[in-house]
């Protein structure tokens, strides 16, 4: 049985179906540090630059040339991972970079996306916000110019042999992921400003998220008229620790209604794998995502509240990736070992669920803690 097929048996709750063995992703540090304690480091790879590795159970790649690990999923034998159609779903064309101020330590600029942002140098960390490219109607227009589904710059110029070589895939290939969301891709045109446009600019909101949404609509179409596709991702990031960055009033007024345009656009071309990436605890949000037509969550952050046994429990009919206390694994064997035997079983009895770590691995996390907790993870998988 190949990734694509288990993957899809899993996520239809088939428990006879072994899981798969996948994980989520590392900074780039991490495998620095990795390759230094004795991952065996099998290409040749530049680390410099990138923000985060992919692993197995994040849509690959975003654009041509993307970097994805490689020696951490032969290692442990790891199962194909998710890949996403490669066309351009966000701004196209993008704007050119602009470096407003450099220094020894940080530089300003204003991106590709039209978002100015400080940027520190010779360390990973998020980068501070300064601007962001939609503050009224008239930025709005002019930004719908690189929104045009029918460019044809959008597909890459091999598409045609791409179509035939997804075709004949072994692996789940999906649509959306980073920045493809509702709230997610507002943050990004408009910033924290959203906050404020909920009550003083509702109408240009919605007059956004409208556009966005038929926009993907629109651009997918395209796609799902030459190829079948097994998931989407949506991309969110819709709370932090405290809680949802949104009041459940707000996200049936501004979300549910292109959501169910969208999921149920979906649905109607045969994608029963509808997934949110997430952070933070969103549990007040779940129902009102579940009404909306989606089937699934990842990365289900630990540290925010989020317990995947609780989820399972409350939500039985959710499609589930992640779990994994990244803080746990870093502290050692007896930790791991709670961590998994308190979770793993219950869960892939009751099926539907694909375990790895909550969010990419940290630097604090050496590689003999990653092999233990990898190998035995692997292990309980096999043996469920």
């Amino acid at each position: 049985m190949n990734s694509r097929e288990r993957f899809l048996r899993v996520m239809q709750f088939e428990s006879s179906i072994r899981t798969l063995r996948w994980e989520f992703g590392y900074w780039p540090e991490t495998l620095r540090r990795w390759y230094k304690e004795g991952l065996p480091k099998s290409e040749i790879i530049k680390l410099d630059g990138l923000e985060w590795i992919p692993g197995e159970a994040q849509p690959w790649p975003l654009s041509e040339g993307d970097y994805r690990d490689r020696d951490v999923h032969r290692y442990f034998g790891l199962d194909e991972g998710m890949q996403r159609v490669l066309i351009n779903e966000w701004i196209f064309p993008p704007f050119k970079e602009q470096v407003l101020e450099e220094t020894d330590c940080y530089k300003i600029v204003v991106d590709e996306w039209r978002i100015k942002k400080k940027i520190l140098k010779n360390t990973t960390s998020m980068p501070q916000f300064l601007d962001w490219p939609i503050k009224n109607r008239e930025d709005f227009e002019i930004m719908k110019e690189n929104f045009d589904p029918d460019d044809p710059g959008r597909f890459p110029k091999n598409w045609k042999n791409l179509i035939e070589s997804y075709k004949k895939r072994d692996y789940p290939l999906g649509l959306g992921g980073y920045p493809v969301g509702i709230f997610g891709s507002l943050r990004f045109l408009v910033g924290s400003n959203i906050y404020y446009m909920y009550y003083d600019d509702p109408d240009l909101l919605k007059a956004i998220t409208n556009f966005l949404t038929e926009f993907w609509i629109n651009l997918w179409s395209k796609v799902l008229a030459q190829l079948e596709i097994d998931f989407v991702v949506l991309f969110e990031d819709i709370a932090y620790r405290g809680g949802a960055l949104i009041s459940p009033e707000i996200f049936r007024e501004f979300m549910m209604p292109y959501y169910k345009k969208i999921t149920g656009f979906l649905k109607s071309n045969g994608i029963k794998i509808i997934l949110v990436d997430t952070d933070g605890d969103f549990s007040e949000l779940i129902p009102l995502f579940i009404e909306s037509g989606v089937t699934g969550f990842y990365p289900l952050e630990v540290q925010a509240g989020i317990d995947v046994v609780k989820l399972r429990k409350n939500f039985p009919e959710l499609q589930l990736i992640g779990g994994i206390d990244k803080v746990k694994i870093a502290r050692g064997k007896e930790e791991i070992d709670r961590e998994l035997e308190t979770k793993i079983p219950f869960m892939l009895r009751k099926g539907g669920y694909i375990p790895c770590a909550d969010h990419d691995l940290p630097p604090d996390i050496c590689w003999e803690n990653f092999s233990y907790y990898r190998e035995k993870l692997n292990h309980m998988i096999e043996k469920v």
